[in-house]
């Protein structure tokens, strides 16, 4: 089943169950009235929305209405962690080959992750807010997944079954704030704003085989300014599947049932299939020819970041997304 939430009924929005075409939503307050509130009851709000996806999908739920992409805001408008992983290694070793730095053994068996912004999200039409373009404005297209309460301690294997959605994120970064933070040796903040979801997240058995082994084997699609930017493909490459990532993130506390994991940025050995971000495209431009062309996102410039299926039907809908000056506060 697909859940979106509408920009309606308070800062969590209001719960709809999504057809799998994205053309049509059913309100599921009988159920839970926001996502978070299904997650945190998701043994009994799970059967019941999915028989709610069923009936949308014979034609047969009451109060049915033609979905408008534009009024969804994130599906999760705020959650209580999101955790960011940097599971594709083709990427932490080119960033570290173009200062002249080795990666160290421990990244091959011991996930990279940070505490990530997760108070607010933005929707998927939502423009990416900043207030200045020196600040080196970048996207991540980036797979997420979405728990239930998960035990600390778990183990990967028992991981696996407490990821419940799947979806897209724009994890926005500013790359020129990032390097005078982790100087002070203490991790990212005003460098990792809000980020996006995608329109919907989706329960794993709606990506049939392209899920399995706890990845998705799918390309990560991405357009600048309507122009081709990448189609990476998110099963290759992957070091750390997202059972180990949720693993990794439970070892010393739980986690609560609404927690995003995300993977970091979509990333191959084979750069012929182009970025998931800019910093990534940056890297191979200086390796290649000794410094970077491609510039960072600018006022006006959009980003789409969007994953279809096999015969090319958009599985979580499309982040479309226009870089906006901020009025300051």
């Amino acid at each position: 089943m697909k859940l979106a939430s509408l920009k309606e009924g308070g800062r969590d929005g209001t719960l709809v169950v999504v057809s799998r075409d994205l053309a049509r939503a059913v309100p599921a307050s009988g159920i839970a009235a926001t996502l978070q509130a299904a997650l945190d009851d998701w043994g009994n709000a799970a059967p019941r929305l999915n028989a709610l996806s069923e009936a949308l999908a014979a034609g047969t739920a009451a109060g049915a209405f033609a979905l408008d992409l534009a009024a969804l805001a994130a599906p999760l408008p705020r959650a209580y962690e999101f955790v960011d992983g940097s599971a594709y290694l083709p990427h932490v070793e080119r960033v570290r080959r173009a200062r002249g730095a080795q990666v160290p053994e421990s990244f091959y068996v011991d996930p990279l992750m940070y505490q990530a912004t997760s108070a607010g999200f933005y929707g998927p039409r939502d423009p990416i807010l900043v207030l200045s373009e020196d600040w080196g404005v970048d996207l991540e297209a980036e797979v997420v997944v979405v728990t239930d309460d998960v035990p600390m301690g778990v183990a990967a294997a028992a991981a696996s079954g407490h990821i419940q959605l799947v979806g897209l994120v724009n994890d926005v970064s500013l790359r020129n704030l990032i390097p005078p933070e982790l100087a002070k040796g203490f991790g990212f903040l005003q460098s990792k704003p809000r980020s996006a979801l995608s329109p919907v997240l989706v329960t794993p058995d709606e990506l049939g085989p392209a899920w399995r082994d706890d990845k998705l084997h799918l390309p990560m699609r991405t357009w600048i300014n309507g122009q081709w930017f990448g189609a990476a493909e998110c099963g290759v490459d992957m070091q750390f599947s997202f059972a180990q990532l949720v693993a990794h993130a439970a070892k010393t506390r739980p986690l609560a049932a609404g927690t995003i994991v995300g993977s970091g940025t979509i990333a191959n050995e084979d750069t012929s299939k182009g970025a998931s971000c800019l910093a990534e495209q940056r890297t191979v431009e200086t390796l290649r020819d000794g410094k970077p062309t491609t510039p960072f996102l600018k006022f006006g410039d959009t980003v789409r970041i969007e994953i279809t299926d096999a015969q090319g039907h958009s599985i979580f809908g499309a982040i479309e997304q226009v870089v906006t000056r901020a009025a300051a506060g």
